[in-house]
């Protein structure tokens, strides 16, 4: 307690203990990841190797029902830093440092101290899809967390100087939030109607000021709005995710959908409020002090909450969807533990008791962490992520063995490692907008484990004007920690199919 309490209130120079603690954390990430797969020889997983198919290019869409910014960001530091996997983990863990540091921020600003401010940003790793899965896995999840803290960022300094200057970064905060997971658009309706609901706050939104934010979000978004309108194929990609079921009766759909709803929520959020609960128990919080009544500030944040989850659920009956993984409820459930942790600030000591053990119990938990988190960096699992385990440089050299190749294309974007080899490679997967114009030869085709590729990406290469050669080889590529047969990558050269040819199936 006395290590937590130094934590909440401590100072390292001029800045807060906890911030410092944190980009410590997050070096370290970045260094030890990097280091971990120098030292294996292995690549990466399936959402960093397909970010490694698309941050050569900058474009205002991409493939795969995702939005641009995560890519446009990966594109910028890997123009820095290279093609590797050390810009692919500064990218990540520089994204989750100004999110952390953002709500941090936030909170102060909105007049808490600073050790529910630390209670609020810690409070975010009981989370674990973000504890967890962000750091092994996930791109454009890790750029909605970001997004979603600088939003709240934007909102409070808009609530407090009310200038033409924050209108405008508010609008900005707003189409970045966009442009980095579309399901932010809940999050930003949810903080527009909590802001008009309070008396002492909705003259902020209903000022002719707000067009300007208005504007400036839209100009950020025009290109990738006009992309998406002429691209409606690649923004519906993966829309059967959601299980979308119009066949069972309105009744039963909706049913499915808010029982599926309900789940994704458990699953998100149960961790984080089991802890803060027995955090308020161990701190002899009495029930009946959480009815007190709320401050502004804090009314604003659970009301972003409620709206969230309201606005969610008429979504879900009125599209009928059924299926739902529990990160996509990030834009909605994001600020719960500084809501929880502003509720704490309230009760005095008993409240600053229950912060210090959340922030014990969540810091903890954070470092007891890292050693599986290097772990899975090599290892990669057994399901998807095991691709990072292969040795891509054998598997590039067997590719290269009868001559240069410029373009590999899979059926699966674990492809992406590749580059990782040879940067100047194009790599296509059958989401990738462009796709005949981006092939160049010569070319082949690679898959992994299976006897024939997925009928989609033989697909793509039709309407290229290509077709498969009749001769295949099997390849067996070396896996680090798997059997010692390797995994078996079927190779297929391409050609240009000619004017009466029949299209490859």
């Amino acid at each position: 307690m006395k290590w937590a309490e130094w934590l909440a209130e401590g100072r390292i120079g001029r800045f807060p203990a906890a911030i410092v603690l944190v980009a410590l954390y997050c070096c370290t990430q970045v260094v030890v990841l990097s280091l971990a797969s120098l030292w294996a020889g292995t690549g990466v997983g399936v959402d960093d190797s397909e970010q490694l198919m698309y941050m050569r290019f900058l474009w205002a869409g991409y493939g795969g029902s995702q939005p641009p910014l995560y890519s446009w960001l990966g594109w910028l530091t890997s123009s820095v830093f290279g093609t590797n996997i050390f810009a692919l983990k500064l990218l990540k863990y520089s994204l989750i440092f100004v999110a952390l540091t953002s709500v941090f921020v936030a909170v102060c600003k909105l007049g808490y101290s600073q050790r529910t401010a630390v209670a609020s940003i810690l409070g975010l790793l009981l989370f674990p899809q973000l504890v967890w899965e962000m750091q092994h896995t996930l791109s454009h999840t890790v750029a909605a967390f970001c997004f979603s803290g600088l939003l709240l960022l934007a909102l409070v300094e808009l609530l407090q100087r009310k200038s033409l200057l924050t209108y405008a970064l508010f609008g900005l905060a707003i189409g970045a939030a966009v442009l980095a997971k579309y399901n932010l658009f809940i999050l930003i309706a949810a903080m527009l109607a909590a802001t008009l609901s309070l008396r002492e706050t909705r003259q902020v939104i209903l000022r002719p000021q707000i067009m300007i934010s208005m504007a400036v979000a839209l100009l950020v978004c025009l290109p990738t709005l006009y992309w998406t309108a002429t691209h409606p194929s690649e923004l519906l990609a993966r829309s059967y995710k959601f299980g979308i079921n119009e066949g069972d009766g309105a009744f039963l759909v909706a049913l499915k959908g808010i029982i599926g709803f309900g789940d994704a929520v458990m699953n998100f959020a149960i961790l984080p409020v089991v802890i803060f609960a027995v955090a308020m128990l161990a701190g002899r919080v009495s029930p009946s002090t959480l009815r007190l009544r709320l401050p502004d500030s804090e009314k604003l944040l659970w009301r972003i909450l409620g709206f969230g989850l309201c606005i969610t659920i008429v979504l879900v009956i009125a599209s009928g969807a059924t299926t739902f993984k529990a990160r996509w409820l990030l834009p909605v459930l994001l600020f719960l533990p500084a809501a929880f942790a502003a509720r704490m600030d309230t009760l005095g000591d008993k409240g600053r008791t229950a912060q210090n053990l959340t922030i014990t119990v969540a810091a903890t938990l954070a470092i007891l962490i890292l050693p599986a988190t290097w772990a899975y960096q090599v290892y990669g699992g057994k399901g998807q992520g095991r691709v990072v385990r292969l040795d891509y440089p054998t598997l590039y050299h067997d590719l290269t063995a009868d001559g240069a190749v410029k373009t590999v294309m899979s059926d699966w974007h674990w492809v992406g490692n590749l580059r990782l080899v040879d940067p100047d490679l194009v790599v296509l997967g059958e989401e990738v907008p462009g796709f005949a114009a981006l092939l160049q030869e010569p070319a082949v085709l690679i898959w992994l484990d299976r006897p024939s590729p997925e009928p989609e990406i033989l697909d793509r290469i039709s309407q290229a004007g290509f077709i498969l050669d009749n001769e295949r080889r099997s390849l067996r590529v070396p896996e680090f920690l798997g059997s010692s047969d390797g995994r078996l990558v079927t190779v297929v050269k391409l050609k240009k199919r000619n004017a009466n040819a029949p299209a490859a199936d």
